[in-house]
C-alpha cells in the first residue's frame, strides 16, 4: 500500500503577499463602516491605499516568488468588494439616501457591482489564455477594477472640496456610474502601467515626478485624485489609438510575410 505523499509546507515568505491582499480587504470593509459613520474622508483614502496596496502584491508575489491561484482568487475578490461595491455604497450613502433618487442611486450602485465583477471573471479566464502577441500585454481590455473604484468616487472628491451642490445632480451621477461601470465591461484598451518602459535617461525626471505627485497627494489631496481621474479618463482615446495603429501595423507584418499575390 502506497504511503500518503507529503504536501509541502508553505512558508511564511509565501504567506505575504496574500496578508497583503486580506489587508487590503479589511481596508474595503472600513471604508464602508466610515462611510455609515459619515467619515467620507477616511472612507475614501481606504479605498485610495486599497488601490495602491493592490497594485504592490503582485509585485511582491513575484519578487518573493510566490504566486499562488488561491492569491489570484483572493485578490480578484478583494477587488470586487474594494472597486465595485464599496465606492458605490459610499456614494449612495453621502449622495442619494434620502432623495427622491435613491432608487436610481441603487440601481447605479448595483450595475457598478455587476460589472465589476463580471469584469473580474474575464480577467480570471482571460490569464489561461496565452495565445496572444506579447505587445497585447501592454494594455488592459476595458478599464481595470481600481480604477474603476477611483472613477466611481470622482463625485465624492468634489463634495470633499466643499461643493455640497453636486448632490444636486444625482441623476447625472446616476449616468456617470453606469458609464464607469460599462467601461469596465467593455473591450476598450487601455494602458496597463506594470509594462510602461522608462529609458534610463529620464529615470530622475521619472523619480521627482512621482515624488511631486506623492507630495501633492499629501497636499491638495482631493484636487490631486480629481486630476488623476481627468487625466485617465483623457488617456482613453490616446490608448485606443495607440492599440489600433500596434494592430494595423501586426496585421500589415502578417500580410508581408505572404508577399504580393499573383494574379493568375
Amino acid at each position: 500500500m502506497a504511503g500518503k505523499v507529503k504536501r509541502k509546507r508553505p512558508s511564511f515568505r509565501q504567506l505575504i503577499p496574500n496578508l497583503v491582499t486580506i489587508f487590503v480587504i479589511c481596508l474595503g470593509l472600513t471604508s464602508v463602516r466610515f462611510g455609515m459613520e459619515g467619515k467620507f474622508g477616511y472612507a475614501m483614502l481606504m479605498i485610495v491605499l486599497a488601490a495602491f496596496l493592490d497594485a504592490a502584491d503582485g509585485r511582491i508575489a513575484r519578487i518573493l516568488d510566490s504566486v499562488t491561484p488561491i492569491g489570484a482568487e483572493l485578490d480578484s475578490l478583494a477587488d470586487f468588494f474594494n472597486f465595485g461595491i464599496a465606492p458605490g455604497l459610499l456614494l449612495y450613502i453621502a449622495i442619494f439616501t434620502g432623495t427622491p433618487h435613491a432608487n436610481l442611486g441603487w440601481f447605479a450602485v448595483l450595475a457598478l457591482g455587476v460589472c465589476c465583477s463580471l469584469r473580474l471573471a474575464r480577467f480570471n479566464v482571460a490569464m489561461v489564455d496565452s495565445d496572444i502577441p506579447a505587445w497585447k500585454a501592454e494594455f488592459f481590455v476595458g478599464v481595470p477594477a481600481p480604477m474603476v473604484g477611483c472613477l466611481a468616487l470622482l463625485p465624492m472628491f468634489f463634495l470633499m472640496l466643499g461643493f455640497e451642490e453636486i448632490k444636486e445632480y444625482d441623476r447625472t451621477i446616476f449616468v456617470y456610474l453606469v458609464i464607469v461601470g460599462l467601461l469596465a465591461v467593455s473591450t476598450l484598451p487601455t494602458f496597463s502601467i506594470k509594462h510602461i518602459h522608462i529609458n534610463p535617461d529620464s529615470l530622475l525626471y521619472v523619480l521627482v515626478g512621482c515624488a511631486a505627485a506623492i507630495a501633492s497627494l499629501s497636499v491638495f489631496t482631493w484636487e490631486t485624485l480629481i486630476a488623476a481621474d481627468v487625466l485617465y479618463i483623457l488617456s482613453l482615446p490616446v490608448s485606443f489609438n495607440v492599440y489600433r495603429r500596434r494592430l494595423k501595423r501586426e496585421a500589415a507584418a502578417e500580410s508581408s510575410k505572404f508577399g504580393p499575390v499573383d494574379a493568375e
